[in-house]
Formats: structure tokens, C-alpha cells, sequence
């Protein structure tokens, strides 16, 4: 069985279409998925890079690309507003929602993504939207609380230290694949080493 980790950050529709696919692209291969969330901003600042959506230009390319994206992938998007949007709130939320040391399994996180992504452009850090979400979900730990907000900086720490620059990203066998494009390379390697 094949261990992977899914690096994700809710701000990224990359990440949201990767996310949809990452089943199709693991059929008929034995394996298991961690969920584990990064902010995007931490390794864009560590790295020195801006985001496409910070980029007059790139961000309009990027909008039309994820559109497009979407379709050919039959996955639902609309592009919340405002983006990019500050995600701080969804991530500590999902670490929250299982013990300290533990990652949120796939249905948390497709909550997250879908607050987000599947909402009829509407803005993800709305406070009351936040509070129906929280109350759905129902978290273990205060997803403001010191050990959540540490335990997130712990693991965008680890992601830069471990070499990882941008989301999505899964990592399996100490090799990360990064981008939703890069899934059908993903399938061929591991299919290569059964």
C-alpha cells in the first residue's frame, strides 16, 4: 500500500480541482491519504514568490485557466469573492476538528474545499457562513486556540524544510508531484513500481 500526502491549502482552486481528482488518478492502486493542510502564503513568503492571484495578469490568466479547468474536469467552481481570500480561519478549522497531532480525513477537508469553491462566489470569511460550517462540523479543539494556530505554523514549517514550494503537492515515497496536472505523472510512477 502506498502512503501519500495531500499538501493543501483551501485558497488554491489548484488544490480544490487536485483534490476531486486525486481519487480517479489512485484507481487500482492500493493505497492511503493524509490530508495535510499548509498555508500557501508561508512557503510563497519563504520561498520569495508572490501567488498567481497577486500577479496583475497572471491572476486574470490564472481565473480563466481554473474555469476552464474545472470544466474539463467536471468539477464544480466558482471563484469566491473576495480572492484571494485569507484561509487561516478554514485551515485552523480542520486541525481542529480532529486531536492535536492528527490530520483531518477527506470528508473535513472536502468541507472546507466546498465551503469555499462550491458557493455561488461567496466569500468563505463570512462570520456567519464560518459559524454554520463550524457548527457542522464540529470541532474538538477552539480552531483560534494557541495549539491549532501552532500546530499549523509547525506544519508550514515542516513543508519548506522538506522542500515544498507551492500547493497542491502530494508526496509519496519522499517525491512530491505538484499541481493538479502533475496527477496523471503521480498514477504512471506508482504504476511503474508495482
Amino acid at each position: 500500500m502506498k502512503s501519500l500526502v495531500f499538501h493543501y491549502d483551501v485558497v488554491s482552486p489548484y488544490a480544490w480541482l487536485a483534490f476531486e481528482r486525486l481519487p480517479q488518478a489512485m484507481e487500482g492502486i492500493s493505497h492511503a491519504v493524509a490530508y495535510r493542510p499548509v498555508l500557501f502564503a508561508g512557503l510563497l513568503k519563504a520561498h520569495g514568490h508572490k501567488g498567481p492571484a497577486e500577479i496583475p495578469g497572471k491572476r486574470e490568466w490564472t481565473y480563466r485557466q481554473v474555469d476552464w479547468l474545472a470544466r474539463q474536469l467536471g468539477v464544480p467552481l466558482q471563484l469566491p469573492q473576495p480572492h484571494p481570500f485569507n484561509p487561516l480561519a478554514l485551515l485552523r478549522l480542520g486541525l481542529a476538528c480532529v486531536p492535536a497531532g492528527q490530520m483531518p480525513g477527506r470528508r473535513i477537508v472536502e468541507a472546507l474545499f466546498r465551503h469555499a469553491w462550491c458557493a455561488d462566489g461567496a466569500d468563505p470569511n463570512d462570520p456567519h457562513r464560518l459559524q454554520a460550517l463550524q457548527a457542522d462540523l464540529e470541532p474538538l479543539r477552539d480552531p483560534q486556540g494557541d495549539e491549532v494556530k501552532a500546530e499549523l505554523r509547525a506544519l508550514t514549517d515542516q513543508a519548506v524544510a522538506s522542500g515544498l514550494f507551492g500547493v497542491p503537492t502530494v508526496e509519496v515515497d519522499g517525491r512530491f508531484y505538484w499541481g493538479v496536472d502533475a496527477l496523471p505523472m503521480l498514477r504512471e510512477d506508482l504504476l511503474a513500481d508495482l
